[in-house]
């Protein structure tokens, strides 16, 4: 799950003039309307990792109930502060709920990239399960909760959720913070030279966090 375009940089305006449905909060930026959508359906969402989530891959994951991720094989990272930005689709608000605050702070501040034994470690997913085990694990679990009678599954997650504060207010805070770091021509600057050094092709999102370091 590959993270955010970056060729927005260069316009910003074109990432929040995204369309906006009619019922939707409109001071949040398209991907966080997007996941809080996820966020919010009644059904219960699992996410399975395979491979890297980064950005809004990772972002993307923290929006659904629960994620389990390829011992040997799934990987995750928030690295948008070496370009200078910050997360702008949630990470903020929801990693430091899964994590606690400092080792949400290293993971965003520091942007490296977190294997999944270490990933499960921290809380950012719930298990990470040997390879081969995987498909099975997750097709057990949701079968099992689907066979839950009638509106367990909708008074487990209210009831859960009312333990948390709404993370509208936090949302908001964050898009506002993330419009800020993008007007600074760091950003611009930063993003570039990634760019052009290949960030954004296959060869080097498969090196991404010491290619935007550069070492």
């Amino acid at each position: 799950m590959p993270h955010g375009d970056m060729n927005f940089v260069d316009d910003p305006s074109t990432f929040a003039s995204l369309a906006v449905g009619k019922d939707e909060d409109q001071r949040l930026n398209p991907m966080q309307r997007l996941f809080e959508r996820i966020r919010k359906l009644p059904q219960v969402t699992i996410g399975k990792l395979r491979g890297y989530a980064r950005g809004r891959g990772s972002e993307f994951l923290q929006s659904l109930d629960m994620r389990f991720a390829s011992l040997e094989r799934g990987y995750l990272a928030q690295m948008e502060a070496p370009t200078g930005i910050i997360p702008g689709a949630g990470a903020t608000v929801h990693l430091p709920r899964l994590m606690g605050r400092g080792r949400a702070l290293e993971a965003i501040l520091g942007a490296d990239l977190f294997d999944a034994h270490t990933a499960e470690r921290y809380g950012w997913i719930n298990r990470a399960l040997p390879d081969g085990e995987l498909d099975a694990f997750i097709p057990r679990l949701a079968r099992n909760i689907a066979r839950l009678p009638p509106g367990v599954i909708a008074a487990g997650k209210a009831a859960i959720d009312a333990t948390q504060l709404d993370p509208l207010d936090a949302l908001l805070e964050q898009n506002r913070l993330l419009g800020e770091t993008f007007e600074k021509p760091a950003a611009r600057e930063l993003t570039r030279v990634a760019l052009a050094a290949a960030a954004q092709t296959r060869d080097g999102e498969r090196n991404l966090e010491t290619l935007l370091y550069g070492f």
